[in-house]
């Protein structure tokens, strides 16, 4: 089993359970709100903003939210301006951490993110000292592990394939996104997520079982802060030593 898509599949798991912490509607507005700043408000011309809205609905969210963030994000909404920043930071055993917030108040988002890093075992990171780890990629989760799919997606433009967990997560430039998902669904291929990621370029493996804990309480931690959007890390925890503490 490759150990590569280990953070993207728990990633997915855990964004099940968003809906429970009440976040889910949060974070896929804030979502929206930028790709419609950076993009305009017409998702057939911004596919940025027609990934945030596709999220959106697969997390039920109501139409009147998904159209007031777009707004939000064009001007029209009567809001404060909003803004997308990433932070960078380091985990036990020196994993490396990227952190995507959406926020209107800069110095109130910086200051809890290294809050909570220091009072989770982290630290914040100078900037470029940790993005360099990361490459911005295409993801698609898809609902098989094919041989078929594998081939459909390849033959689309992807650039790597991984298959965990009877799902496939597919990787591409951003710019292969839209052809590879099309592709996929043209085949009647269930597509359960797509969107614009960091893929760590190498890998930190955490093989003690309480130091993997500490990672997971970690990531937690910053992926319940209201502004934070996304959270992405290079470990590579065991399969045998997620079950144990999952």
């Amino acid at each position: 089993m490759s150990g590569h898509s280990k953070w993207a599949s728990i990633k997915h798991k855990k964004a099940a359970t968003d809906a429970k912490k009440g976040k889910a509607f949060t974070v896929a507005a804030n979502m929206i709100t930028i790709a419609a700043k950076e993009g305009g408000g017409d998702p057939t011309m911004n596919f940025k903003l027609r990934l945030a809205i596709d999220k959106a609905k697969a997390a039920n969210m109501p139409t009147a939210n998904i159209d007031r963030a777009v707004k939000r994000g064009t001007g029209e909404g009567g809001a404060g301006q909003v803004e997308e920043l990433i932070y960078e930071g380091y985990g036990q055993d020196g994993v490396a951490i990227l952190i995507s917030a959406v926020t209107d108040n800069k110095n109130r988002t910086s200051a809890e993110v290294r809050s909570t890093l220091t009072k989770n075992g982290g630290r914040m990171a100078e900037a470029g000292a940790v993005a360099w780890v990361f490459e911005q990629q295409g993801q698609i989760v898809a609902a098989t592990d094919s041989e078929e799919a594998q081939l459909t997606a390849i033959d689309a433009g992807a650039e790597d394939v991984e298959a965990e967990d009877g799902k496939l997560f597919i990787y591409s430039n951003v710019s292969s996104l839209s052809q590879i998902k099309s592709a996929l669904e043209n085949e009647g291929i269930k597509i359960e997520s797509a969107e614009i990621t960091f893929k760590p370029k190498n890998y930190v493996k955490i093989e003690n079982e309480e130091k993997a804990a500490k990672i997971l309480k970690l990531i937690d931690a910053i992926e319940s802060l209201d502004d934070v959007t996304e959270v992405y890390a290079n470990f590579d925890i065991p399969e045998d030593i997620l079950e144990k503490i999952s």
